[in-house]
């Protein structure tokens, strides 16, 4: 599986994708991974550096004839998203991902792929180890923590870098090029409840949505993918009145739209609940079956918990999840197709007395996202939640004077004989925080194709891929010479 995927071309950059997959690097627990930089750093000669937080930067000079071109930083995050499918016996915190090929894509088994951002950190390991790639001096920046909270964009301090553009290799579109992104902030909402004995009585269901297809939740947040967590929300609304919630376990993380969510549901009225879980499934099939051809509804018996959540805190756990908004909250008025506001309901835990639930609100407008949080906020607050807002980072505005935009784009139509698709993006790249220690630095992002990142169907474009390597080592020999 592996080896098919290190004899693809260009063999440099697989062979440094498959070498990171096999490290595991989880966000928040890039211990690993950073030694592998380091290691590969130092083992090439090159000035390596750990900053405080745990970024990695590593130092290349100039190849000859190149020494007065403007010194760049190419950057990429060192960890991934860790989603496995709910049947997939895998463990991210010692296995290496397995990859496989499927016609013109790179795949993996049940798991994430990790091309969102390996294929950018593979593409930077593959130009710092070669001799024979003409490039200006180079500062290869590996951040840490970019999935769930930036906090190594946000912790790098001035003064690690003197580069005066900065390459971001964080798209998934290989025809686009981006200026600009939104900014994010984390809702936490929080309540506990005194646990109530079950009656011993009663029947224990367990109820599953599963077969979804998640995915990013900046990216892929206007495809209106179906929200595990919302959709079982409503199966049990509708089953209030005949029925107590034992627990709730929905989602993953924030940045991931929820594929599947379980809840298991006491109740004393067998028949009748049966009946009235049957209908509200078919409905929320039904009202999905062109976009979710895969979601299951499912209703199994199950052992009988000894606790149950009091009807009226269930009641208002389901009053304010079906309140807090999910989805697309506002397009943007000034760029075509852009989402400037959204949120995902991501999280969802009821159990042991502590119901708690998990949103990250995105917008490429500052006012715009706090406007959103405050809302969801609200919501929260007044079913008698406690709410913390934290996470939060700013957007990327764009800046349509770049002088690497347009280096990138001239370079695109010569190459390929087309115009590059130029827009903002509605997740949350790290050039908006970079910029804030770095403010005089002329960013841009780009990358090969990559579908369904942070879910298992996750998969990285073989050609689309040796696209991209051609246009980024043209790239760097287009960077405009020092003092232009």
């Amino acid at each position: 599986m592996n080896s098919e995927v290190r004899s693809l071309k260009p063999t440099a950059l697989w062979n440094n994708f498959a070498d990171l997959n096999a490290v595991p690097r989880a966000s928040k627990k890039e211990e690993r991974v950073i030694a592998f930089m380091v290691d590969f750093g130092k083992n090439l000669g090159l000035e390596t550096t750990v900053d405080p937080v745990g970024n990695v930067i590593i130092k290349k000079p100039a190849t000859k004839g190149m020494e007065n071109k403007k010194t760049i930083v190419m950057q990429s995050h060192l960890d991934m998203v860790h989603q496995k499918n709910n049947d997939t016996d895998f463990d991210f915190d010692t296995q290496g991902i397995n990859m496989y090929i499927d016609g013109d894509w790179v795949k993996a088994k049940g798991t994430t792929l990790g091309a969102d951002n390996g294929l950018g950190v593979a593409t930077i390991m593959s130009i710092l180890e070669s001799n024979d790639i003409p490039h200006p001096a180079i500062e290869a920046l590996f951040t840490i923590d970019e999935e769930t909270g930036m906090t190594g964009a946000m912790g790098l301090e001035a003064g690690y870098l003197n580069g005066e553009i900065l390459l971001n290799l964080d798209t998934e579109d290989d025809d686009e090029i981006g200026v600009g992104c939104a900014g994010g902030i984390d809702i936490t909402a929080t309540k506990s409840y005194l646990p109530e004995k079950t009656n011993d009585t009663a029947s224990a269901y367990c109820i599953t949505v599963k077969g979804l297809q998640g995915g990013h939740s900046g990216m892929d947040i206007h495809k209106d993918f179906g929200n595990a967590n919302k959709m079982i929300n409503r199966v049990l609304f509708a089953l209030k009145d005949i029925s107590f919630i034992g627990k709730i376990d929905g989602g993953s993380l924030r940045n991931a739209i929820p594929r599947e969510s379980h809840a298991l549901v006491v109740t004393e009225n067998v028949k009748e609940l049966e009946d009235k879980f049957y209908v509200i499934a078919k409905q929320i099939i039904d009202e999905y079956s062109t976009i979710e051809n895969d979601l299951e509804i499912d209703l199994e018996e199950c052992l009988l918990p000894d606790n149950v959540i009091p009807k009226k805190d269930s009641e208002i756990l389901l009053k304010a999840i079906h309140t807090a908004h999910n989805g697309v909250y506002r397009m943007s008025p000034d760029i075509e197709n852009l989402v400037e506001t959204s949120n995902n309901v991501a999280r969802v835990i009821a159990v042991d007395g502590e119901m708690k639930v998990l949103c990250l609100t995105r917008s490429s407008i500052e006012s715009g996202k706090m406007d959103l949080a405050h809302s969801i906020t609200s919501g929260f607050e007044l079913a008698g939640f406690n709410v913390e807002l934290g996470g939060s980072y700013p957007g990327w505005k764009p800046n349509p004077k770049s002088l690497i935009l347009k280096v990138l784009e001239k370079t695109y139509q010569d190459l390929f004989n087309e115009k590059p698709n130029v827009q903002a993006c509605h997740a949350g790249l790290e050039c908006g925080i970079l910029g804030t220690n770095y403010p005089e630095i002329d960013m841009i992002s780009f990358g090969p194709t990559i579908k369904g990142a942070h879910s298992p169907d996750e998969r990285a474009n073989i050609r689309s891929t040796q696209k991209f390597w051609k246009y980024v080592l043209q790239i760097l020999k287009n960077i405009p010479e020092k003092n232009n």
